[in-house]
């Protein structure tokens, strides 16, 4: 059977993220402790213990990879061999170059805290933020964020998540300033989330250099399966392919949906590591199953399945 692995992104965090995880197997609490040492900070305590920090970027970035990795790395004897690509949404594409080798566990970890503290700085003075819409197809909202950067306004399609479905980045009062004339064009509902960055959009354009220089020094060329592109939507193997594309991924928006539909016939079930965000995707945009695992029970399910 050959399989997809898939990892979630920024937004799948929460208090007690892999706790029972660190609990029951040692391997777990031995990547926990290593990514303590890396980023000097006490992962437990900021994954487990009520605390501001968790939804801080250069922080959130890291103990979500961590929490991904340490799930895949429990189940890799099961599917080592039947893996057919990674796939991560946003940072996920980070856990997935992880995953296949491409980046070391401690150079993995270190990347996304300088990843989130960039971003930070890049939109500190900018008061930039992100939007969910639903229920507006893209052309409408393409056309309109188009019309709206004419007159001055930031605002750009960020993720598309789904159909009728998508993240919009930009100033944060610009976006703000357009709820109403959204609800106007007939969507569902327009929601501002709890973020202080505006990902995949030129705002990120300040910090491109410097972290194509960290990315220069910290991937290999070693793939053990290939990755699906966030920017392209399209799967690469070669390292000059993934410093391309992870550069330009700061700027570009992610194509979520389309890397689903467009690669879901090369595999005959989703996995996603960390997290159900993007199974809760995929039941619209595949009919191939999605299995989500977050904790360990879940994890030992798995494992003593049939596969």
């Amino acid at each position: 059977m050959n399989v997809a692995v898939i990892f979630p992104g920024q937004g799948s965090q929460s208090i007690g993220m892999g706790k029972d995880l660190y609990q029951n197997s040692q391997e777990v609490r031995v990547l926990f402790e290593q990514a303590s040492d890396i980023l000097q900070e006490n992962m437990a305590k900021l994954c487990f213990e009520e605390n501001d920090k968790l939804n801080l970027t250069q922080y959130t970035q890291p103990a979500i990879l961590l929490v991904s990795y340490a799930i895949y790395s429990l189940i890799l004897p099961k599917i080592k061999g039947k893996i057919g690509f990674g796939l991560g949404h946003s940072l996920g594409e980070f856990s997935a170059l992880c995953a296949s080798g491409v980046l070391d566990f401690d150079n993995a970890l270190a990347l996304v805290n300088q990843r989130g503290r960039l971003m930070e700085e890049c939109c500190k003075n900018k008061t930039a933020g992100m939007m969910v819409v639903l229920g507006l197809e893209d052309p409408i909202l393409e056309e309109f964020c188009d019309k709206k950067r004419n007159i001055g306004l930031k605002v750009w399609c960020a993720n598309y998540n789904a159909d009728a479905q998508m993240v919009l980045a930009g100033g944060r009062e610009d976006l703000s300033s357009l709820e109403v004339e959204i609800k106007g064009l007939g969507a569902k509902r327009v929601l501002m989330l709890p973020m202080s960055v505006a990902s995949h959009c030129p705002i990120l354009e300040g910090m491109r250099e410097d972290f194509a220089v960290i990315l220069e020094s910290s991937l290999k060329d070693s793939f053990g399966f290939s990755i699906i592109s966030n920017v392209s939507a399209k799967p690469y193997n070669k390292k000059d392919e993934a410093l391309r594309l992870l550069s330009n991924q700061l700027i570009s928006p992610v194509l979520y949906k389309q890397s689903i539909r467009e690669n879901d016939k090369e595999v005959e079930v989703f996995i996603e590591c960390g997290g159900n965000v993007l199974k809760g995707l995929n039941k619209r945009l595949t009919s191939k199953e999605t299995l989500s695992l977050q904790n360990y029970q879940e994890v030992q399910e798995f494992l003593d399945k049939d596969f």
